[in-house]
């Protein structure tokens, strides 16, 4: 069950004036060079791969599972369930009625839950029988955590000091203070 982002997000969660603003870069010699760090460090920490295993800015997953006890959803924060579509008895692809389920936001992470008194409908049997498309990350980049955004910056300013893959310098492969920033977001499984 590994997720497919189906809609990406619009914007990264940090700007290129943002990034030269901090990089303290006041000519744009190097937009095309900063930019692609911005997106390097977007894919290190954002999505189903990236660091954090959450969703920074709005964008759209699917998952597909077998079983109706398998409805956790991979990513955080979860802000809607777009659809569960299955396949029924007969192997034809249904919607299921949004009145049959909820979402439910834990500590722990999000899944699809089936409401008081409904019963999930009986699916053919195959490994991709329900599909569930999500909505997933903070919203807009200004409502990504400030302590995520720092880090990006910080990790995006490490990267522009150092281009190179070898240093003569014994460095480490993260600035602390990235780990740090990051850590409270990790998504830690139970």
């Amino acid at each position: 069950m590994y997720p497919v982002r189906t809609v990406a997000p619009t914007e990264t969660p940090v700007t290129l004036a943002e990034v030269k603003a901090h990089l303290r870069v006041d000519h744009s010699d190097e937009d095309e060079l900063i930019s692609g760090l911005i997106d390097a460090a977007t894919a290190h920490i954002d999505g189903y791969s990236g660091i954090l295993g959450r969703a920074l800015v709005t964008q759209s997953w699917k998952i597909e599972v077998d079983d109706w006890d398998d409805l956790d959803l991979p990513l955080s924060p979860v802000a809607s369930i777009t659809s569960v579509k299955y396949y029924d008895g007969s192997n034809a692809q249904q919607t299921l009625a949004a009145t049959v389920y909820q979402l439910v936001n834990r500590a722990g992470g999000s899944c699809a839950e089936l409401k008081y008194g409904q019963t999930w409908p009986v699916t053919y049997t195959r490994a991709d029988a329900i599909e569930v498309i999500f909505v997933a990350g903070y919203g807009a980049a200004s409502a990504v955590p400030q302590a995520i955004k720092l880090a990006m910056l910080l990790l995006i300013g490490h990267w522009y000091a150092n281009r190179e893959a070898v240093s003569t310098d014994a460095g480490s492969p993260l600035p602390l203070a990235v780990e740090s920033l990051l850590a409270p977001y990790r998504r830690v499984g139970v």
